[in-house]
Parts: structure tokens; sequence; C-alpha cells
């Protein structure tokens, strides 16, 4: 492995400059000083661990570097974190959350274990240091073929994307400017009539064992066409094991566009999953507006509000999903909504809610993103969870009694400077 990554570094930084149009030389990134608050109800299991309140700091240093000479072009993709994180003390303090309380990133399940960490979860205080992306691709006139550390989104789901099994954010993510990347071969060839084919090829160790394993990958393939003014995507994948099928598209309606994707996974004998959405932009009293509804069926999810420890424990494929990042409900019936005001050119204000259609709890999200000037940008969210105790956003059952994993109210606020 390390004989590859001397190579690709290596084409970067000596390949000739050719032409202005045939080289590249690209340098960015950012800093990211972020806090998070939350408290706890006084049934809160948490709270017995942490007291009524948490809150987390993190420091985040992006480099981002390209390098193109002709067809070929190498990019890659520095992190460096620091966390003084509540979160981690949670998490080392309450291990096998069915939800877990937090995390850093770590290569534990990628090919490649580029992450080198300083620091104990237990004690809360890490420093993360990380190549985020590390890849050589070939381009050309129809053909793109990439290989290493990259990221990839698929699904036309905008807040719920059941399609998009490759490291998705969780629908309330505030951040999501950058995806985790994974270690691939992807490759896209384009038709003449404009409809594509890209596939991708994953490769993932088992970290109980260390090693490459088949049943830890993914291959898939996916078809973008149109019809007229639609378009649609058809996938077949492998996954973790399991076979995938998935048919999805956007089509205009109006004045707004719907769009959505159906799944079917192999696990559990067959699991449907699916979802759908229209957005809309329009002018109100002189500024900009988008808004969008969506509806999301979690075929994985319990049923009702069957959320105890026991329950949950008789389904490990959504367990499996949840540990993997790979899914962020545990219900199975949803419904969101977003509407982002254009306050200003500089300030966009964003309220959005979650809302679990079996239990009735939901989640309540203002997001306010304002550029303080030019490369200086505040990202900033209050969520509030709305619901009974024993439901998903009121806080589910825990095996003490009389005791939730619920929280009463989180702050987040971070502070981004680019260059």
């Amino acid at each position: 492995m390390k004989y590859l990554l001397y190579i690709l570094i290596s084409t970067a930084f000596l390949a000739p400059a050719n032409a202005a149009a045939q080289s590249e030389r690209a340098f960015g990134g950012h800093v990211k000083a972020r806090a998070e608050g939350a408290s706890y109800p006084v049934d809160s299991l948490f709270a017995d661990v942490l007291g009524g309140h948490a809150r987390d700091l993190g420091l985040e240093l992006r480099l981002n570097a390209a390098f193109r000479n002709g067809n070929w072009r190498v990019a890659a993709a520095y992190q460096g974190i620091a966390l003084n994180a509540d979160s981690l003390r949670l998490a080392n303090a309450l291990p096998g959350l069915p939800l877990p309380a937090g995390s850093a990133i770590d290569d534990d399940r990628r090919w490649w274990d580029l992450t080198y960490t300083v620091g104990e979860p237990g004690d809360g205080k890490l420093v993360v240091h990380r190549l985020d992306r590390l890849n050589v691709s070939w381009s050309g006139a129809r053909t793109v073929l990439r290989f290493g550390r990259q990221a990839i989104s698929w699904g036309n789901g905008l807040l719920f994307n059941p399609v998009d099994v490759f490291n998705p954010f969780d629908p309330a993510a505030v951040d999501t400017e950058y995806k985790s990347g994974d270690d691939m071969l992807y490759g896209q060839y384009l038709f003449g009539n404009g409809d594509d084919l890209q596939g991708v090829v994953v490769v993932r160790r088992d970290p109980s064992r260390g090693d490459v394993a088949s049943d830890r990958s993914s291959l898939a393939l996916k078809y973008h066409g149109f019809l007229g003014m639609n378009e649609y995507d058809l996938l077949a994948a492998e996954h973790y094991g399991d076979a995938m099928f998935a048919a999805g598209g956007t089509l205009p309606l109006g004045g707004a566009v719907a769009r959505g994707d159906l799944t079917w996974s192999q696990a559990n004998g067959g699991v449907f999953s699916a979802v759908a959405s229209l957005s809309y932009a329009w002018t109100w009293g002189g500024r900009n507006v988008s808004g969008a509804l969506e509806v999301y069926r979690n075929g994985f999810g319990q049923p009702g509000d069957a959320y105890a420890a026991d329950d949950l424990a008789r389904n490990p494929e959504l367990l499996a999903r949840l540990a993997r990042g790979e899914l962020f409900t545990i219900g199975r019936n949803y419904a969101a909504a977003s509407l982002t005001v254009e306050v200003t050119p500089l300030f966009r204000l964003t309220p959005n809610l979650f809302a679990n259609l079996d239990d009735g709890s939901a989640l309540a999200q203002i997001v306010v993103d304002y550029d303080l000037r030019q490369e200086l940008r505040l990202l900033a969210a209050l969520n509030l969870p709305i619901g009974a105790d024993g439901s998903e956003y009121g806080g589910i059952e825990t095996p003490l009694e009389n005791r939730y994993l619920s929280t009463t109210a989180s702050l987040f606020v971070q502070l981004a400077a680019y260059f």
C-alpha cells in the first residue's frame, strides 16, 4: 500500500505542466471551528452520565490539492481534526446504543488505513490526522476512470435517500459540504444521446479481522437516462453481501419538480424502501424562496413504536445499517418539510421538520447560513425534539426503568474560513 501511495503522490508533483488548457494546479481548503451543546431531561440516560448538559468543541483543517496533466488528474485532501467532545465520553460510557451517541471518523472498515488518531475516546479528547481524498483519474471524451479514495452520491431523495448507501449524510446534518470518501474504482461512460452508465467497486475490510472481505464490499452499476424532459435511474448492486435494485427519477410537474426512488434489498427475504418528494422555488416579498415536501418509507425500520431494546435486538439488519452510518432513523414511515428563505443574498434561513408518522414524534430544526464576508461563513442550527417518552424523537426506552435516550434541545454553531 505504501508503494501505491508513493506512486500517486509522485505522479502529482512530478507531472510536467503543459499548456494551460492541459494542466492544472489547484490548492485550497478551510478551517472550521464548531461548538455543539445539548441539554437533557432528568429521566434521560444521558443525564445520568454527563449531567444536564453536554458540550462538544471541534477544530478542523482541510487542505485540498489537485493536479492535472492532459487526461490524467491526481487529487488529495488532508483532514486534521481536534475534538474535545462530551459525545465521545458518552459513547464510551454507553457502548452498543442503537443510535450511536458520537464517534470520530476512522478507517476501520475502509480498504486503506489512512487515519492516525492521538488520544482516547473515553477522555473525550482526540486529534485525528487523515487523508479523506487520494485518487488518480483518467478522463477521455466519453469515459472517466478514477481509482482511490473518493466520494460518490447517488439517488434522488432530497432529505432521506435510500439509494445513497456510500457514507450518506444524516437528513438533519447541517454541514454537508464534504462527504467522507471511500476506497473504490469508479467508472463512467457517456453515450451519444446524453445517457450515461456509472459503476463502482468499493473495497472494504472486516473491522473484526482487519482483512479485505467480499461480504463487506460493494459492486454497483447505475444507468442514468432521459425521456424527453424527464430523467430516470436504474441501479443494480451487491452491497455487504446483499443484492440491491433501485429505480427512480425526476420529472417536472407544473413549476415544481417531482422526484423519487424505490429500492429493494435481498436482506430479510426482501425489503422495499422508497422516497418521494416535491420541490418548488418562488419569489415571496421580493425574496427568493425554495421549499420541499418529502415522504419516506424505511423498509428496515421497526413497526409502530416497537423501540424497546428487545425489539431492536430482533432486527439485526436495521442495527447493522445504523452502525455503518447508512440509516439514521429506526421507524418506518416519515414525512419531512424544508423551506429556505433568502433573507438577503448573504443570509439564508431554513426551517426543517422531520416527522415520524407512526409514533407522532418529530424533530424541528432551524438553520442559519450567513456569509459574514468573502471566504467567511457562519452556520448554526437549533434542534428541538418533539414527542412523548418512548417515541423516536422524544427518546426511546432503555433497559433501565424510567430512563430514555432523550434530549430536550441542541445547538450547533460553526465558523468556517476558506482559502
